[in-house]
Order: C-alpha cells, then sequence, then structure tokens
C-alpha cells in the first residue's frame, strides 16, 4: 500500500495532508526517514513512525481501554466529557466508538473499536457475553440479596424476571456481579430491586478478558491475539 494512503487509513488527515507530513520528512519506517508519499510498503507486520511515535499498521483499531469515572460512553457527549478524548488524535479520526456504554461513574474494562463485526460480535444480545462488575453498595449485603440476584428480579419496563449469571460477597459492602445482558442500567437497577444502592461500580472482565492490573485509568493498549481469545472471537 502506499505511504500516503497508510498514513491516511491510520487517520492522519486528507491524502494531502499525509503527503506534506512525509515530504516534511517526519515519517519514518525501521528507523529510515521516507519522503517519497508513493513508496509502496508491505502491510504485514509494519510498524511506522510520525513524529517519533511508532503506529503498528492495523485494518482495525481495537483498544482496551481503563475507563475512568468522569467520561461519557459517546462521540458525542452532553454533560461531561467522551471517553475517545483520552485516546490520541489520529485514533479518535478514524471513527473508533466504544463496544457498549459504561456509565459517566462507572470504572473498568472498555472495548474501543472501529471494527463493525467485532462491535456486533460483542455487544449483540443473543451471545450473552458475561460481563464480570464490582459493586460497591450503600448498605450492607446478605447472602439473601444474593439468592434474589440468582433467582431473578423484575425491573421495571421489563417482561420477565432478570437474574444474574454469577454473584458472590466480597465483603459487607461489595459485591462481584456478572450479568450476560446489556439492559439500560442494568446493574444498578437490580441492585435497587433487592433492597440496596449501587455506590460505585467497576467492570472487572468480558467475556474471559480481565482489566490488566498494570493499566491505570485513562490508559489503553492495544487488543492482543491472546485477548481476541480470551473474547471468544477468531481474529
Amino acid at each position: 500500500m502506499q505511504l500516503e494512503r497508510i498514513l491516511q487509513k491510520h487517520g492522519f488527515g486528507t491524502r494531502k495532508a499525509c503527503r506534506a507530513m512525509i515530504r516534511d520528512e517526519r515519517v519514518t519506517v525501521a528507523g529510515s526517514c521516507l519522503d517519497d508519499p508513493f513508496a509502496d510498503l508491505p502491510t504485514d507486520g509494519l510498524v511506522f513512525a510520525v513524529d517519533g511515535v511508532d503506529w503498528p499498521y492495523c485494518e482495525f483499531a481495537s483498544l482496551l481501554l481503563h475507563k475512568p469515572a468522569g467520561y461519557e460512553c459517546s462521540r458525542k457527549p452532553q454533560h461531561h466529557p467522551s471517553v475517545l478524548e483520552l485516546l490520541p488524535l489520529p485514533l479518535r479520526e478514524r471513527g473508533v466508538q466504544p463496544i457498549g456504554r459504561l456509565d459517566e461513574d462507572t470504572t473498568g474494562l472498555l472495548l474501543v473499536t472501529d471494527d463493525g463485526q467485532l462491535n456486533h460480535q460483542l455487544s449483540s444480545g443473543k451471545r450473552k457475553v458475561p460481563k464480570v462488575y464490582l459493586v460497591t453498595l450503600k448498605h450492607p449485603l446478605d447472602a439473601g440479596q444474593i439468592d434474589q440476584l440468582l433467582a431473578g428480579v423484575l425491573l421495571h419496563d421489563e417482561p420477565v424476571p432478570v437474574a444474574a449469571a454469577a454473584a458472590e460477597i466480597v465483603n459487607d459492602h461489595q459485591l462481584r456481579l456478572t450479568v450476560t445482558e446489556g439492559k439500560y442500567h442494568q446493574v444498578k437497577r437490580m441492585v435497587a430491586a433487592v433492597g440496596n444502592r449501587v455506590e460505585a461500580l467497576h467492570r472487572e472482565a468480558l467475556a474471559e478478558l480481565v482489566l490488566p492490573p498494570d493499566l491505570a485509568p485513562g490508559q489503553w493498549r492495544w487488543l492482543t491475539a491472546a485477548d481476541y481469545h480470551n473474547l471468544g472471537v477468531a481474529r
């Protein structure tokens, strides 16, 4: 693929702007400056650098982000900054978007991609992808509430009870809850239905993919082959 097209695909602007970047000697490959916008490069395993920052060639940009509180999972936020503002501009220009949504005050594992197929695979209600949350509660937790959550609770506007796939007591005020649906404010509504209240909500895992302990709030990394395996999708 021509170098200018590679840059354009990765969100570095129009082809004209990308040509100018290349001619200004801002692009390197394997440590060597490339000043020919029309140079053909093999894309398999390609890593190029713009202004000294490395970028792997990716047909699709798929990322794992540790969402902090205070951000909305929307490209057009209403009351708080978009979580996408935590990403470099070229990624935002590619049109990436969150897979599913976490509330503004919810933290933890969030996937972001411009891969429509991956988004559909993981957000489709038919697949019932497990989502694991650490829930901090206002009132002390008891075994009766766990039993209710596992048996199923009736939520407003839902025709049948909604049950947790798993629920365990972490301590008096913390619960680890696994759900497989993606209903609006589901965890908060389920907890309210058993007479308690969510004070803090943190997503720890999606399917078998666990939020890395060394990924600080606001940080992100590319999805790896192992991550796709843990998500149960082929790539």
